[in-house]
This record gives C-alpha cells, sequence and structure tokens, in this order.
C-alpha cells in the first residue's frame, strides 16, 4: 500500500457518508424539517473525519512533502486550489453548524439555509475527490521514491493515531477556555 491508496479508502468512507446525506436531504425537504441531531453528526463527520484527519493528512504530510520538489506548474496550481477548495469546506461547514445551532434553537428561517448548506458540501466532495483521484494523487507519485512513500504511510498512521486525542484536547478547550498543552 502507499500513501494515495490509503487517501483514496478515505474518500470511500466520505462519499458514503455523503450518499447519507443525500438521503436524509430528501427526507428532511419532504418533512420541511431537519433533525438536528443529525446534522451535528454530520457537522462531527466533515470536522473530525473530512477535514481533521483526511484533509490534515493530504496538507500536512502529502502537499508539505510535494512543496519540497520541484512540481510542474500546473501540478503546483492544482495543489494550491486543492487547498481553497479544503478552506471552501471548513467556512461552509462553519456556517453550517452555526445555522444548524440557530435552528434548533427556534430560528425557523435557519431551515433553509441549513439545507442549502447541507447540499452544497455533500455535492462539493464528489468533484473534489474525482479531481483529486484522476488528475493529482497519480502525477504526485512520480515524485517520490518508494523510502519517501513508506515514511510517508508512517507519519500518516502516526497521524491518525493522534486525531482522537487532539479532537478532544479542542472540546476540553472550548469547554474551559483554556490553553492545553498538546504534549
Amino acid at each position: 500500500m502507499n500513501p494515495i491508496e490509503l487517501l483514496k479508502q478515505e474518500h470511500v468512507v466520505i462519499l458514503r457518508m455523503g450518499q447519507d446525506i443525500e438521503r436524509r436531504l430528501r427526507s428532511f425537504r419532504e418533512q420541511d424539517q431537519v433533525d438536528p441531531a443529525y446534522i451535528d453528526t454530520a457537522v462531527d463527520f466533515i470536522r473530525t473525519y473530512a477535514d481533521f484527519c483526511h484533509h490534515g493528512k493530504e496538507e500536512g504530510i502529502l502537499f508539505r512533502a510535494l512543496e519540497k520538489k520541484e512540481l510542474e506548474p500546473p501540478l503546483v496550481r492544482l495543489m494550491k486550489e486543492l487547498v481553497q477548495e479544503h478552506d471552501w469546506a471548513r467556512a461552509t461547514t462553519k456556517r453550517l453548524a452555526e445555522a444548524n445551532r440557530a435552528y434548533a434553537e427556534g430560528d425557523t428561517d435557519q431551515l433553509a439555509i441549513g439545507l442549502r448548506l447541507l447540499r452544497q458540501i455533500q455535492s462539493f466532495y464528489p468533484g473534489h475527490i474525482t479531481k483529486e483521484e484522476s488528475r493529482f494523487f497519480n502525477p504526485c507519485l512520480e515524485y517520490f521514491s518508494e523510502e519517501e512513500l513508506e515514511t510517508m504511510l508512517v507519519e500518516f498512521a502516526a497521524f491518525d493515531r493522534k486525531v482522537i486525542h487532539e479532537k478532544y484536547r479542542r472540546l476540553v478547550e472550548t469547554l474551559s477556555d483554556e490553553q492545553l498543552d498538546p504534549a
């Protein structure tokens, strides 16, 4: 296995969640109401798995390693575009969480906003994933030796081990408004 194959496996999980979101969106529109607990679950999945874990490995490990290489200009542009798309997903997820919180507190005007944002996020990932898999990942492999790819896999595994600890450290910081030592 190489790091790209691992990222592709994570894409499968993200796409499956997208299918569930699509199914739930249909139900929400038919009922003209949203289940705020489901939206919280979707936001948590997007923030923790799709963004922190998956995009974290892409940006923090793969892209960082690629920045040390002399890449062809189209690949550099594509990598910047992918980072911008990750930023868009983060901002949209944040707005979704805010709309869901307001809806759960009784602001029914947020229903349409929340549904639109959820649809945007659900629609975003298939195209983003196709772009990565068809235009970005395979050319990236050409820049790395087998040893570098193996090192990257080790980094991916170490990163994944830290994810749950980081998630809940941030939760406690948010709740207590105090910064904790990450060690």
